[in-house]
């Protein structure tokens, strides 16, 4: 268990900043939120693309002078540090199935309930009606993933599970409705149920994050 305080570099309205937010509270990790203010473009300046992120993006921890961006590389930093095997699978082949769904969570899930996301709360200019139908492709193939299995890479909980909690249940915030997707959402209030579960807030005010 860390004994000093992480320092988390991040927006609290961004969905990429929250998945780590939530991992330290699931881990039990000391951490110190430093605000970021997207807004401001604070994440561009000369500064912050010097010591933190050079792509200008948050999240960003600081662990005691290790410094890593990137939410699902800080979640697989976290898991292997601090997660005692429980997060992230040993054996190659629930390795590859966790890797397999951050590559997913990068791609399609960005691509499609976060973009969604971005046009509706935060005023991005995308192809609405084309993320919202990538945003369903995509809950499509959750929902029958969950339907074999009890969480998104087997059966134990991983960071897999993280890197897509928030995306989905904010996508509503980009009309992207989950009635139709009940394992989907047993599967949310199984994650919020956890010990150490926090939320993110569900207005917005723009950001950019990854």
């Amino acid at each position: 268990m860390s004994q000093h305080s992480i320092k988390l570099y991040g927006f609290p309205l961004s969905g990429h900043s929250h998945r780590v937010e939530l991992m330290l509270s699931l881990l039990g990790l000391p951490s110190e939120f430093i605000l970021v203010d997207l807004k401001q473009g604070a994440q561009k300046s000369a500064d912050f693309m010097a010591n933190l992120n050079s792509f200008g993006q948050v999240p960003v921890i600081d662990d005691n002078g290790t410094v890593l961006a990137d939410s699902n590389a800080i979640l697989v930093y976290l898991a292997t540090t601090y997660g005692n095997g429980q997060w992230l699978p040993s054996d190659p082949v629930g390795l590859a199935r966790v890797q397999r769904w951050l590559s997913v969570a990068a791609g399609q899930l960005h691509g499609g309930p976060a973009a969604a996301r971005l046009a509706v709360v935060f005023g991005a200019e995308v192809d609405t009606v084309s993320v919202i139908n990538r945003s369903h492709a995509l809950l499509r193939v959750v929902e029958q993933q969950l339907s074999q299995s009890r969480f998104l890479a087997g059966e134990q909980l991983s960071i897999a599970d993280i890197a897509f909690y928030t995306y989905l249940a904010h996508a509503p915030e980009g009309n992207v409705s989950l009635a139709d997707y009940s394992q989907v959402r047993a599967w949310l209030a199984a994650i919020e149920a956890l010990p150490g579960f926090v939320g993110m807030p569900r207005t917005a005010v723009g950001l950019q994050s990854k």
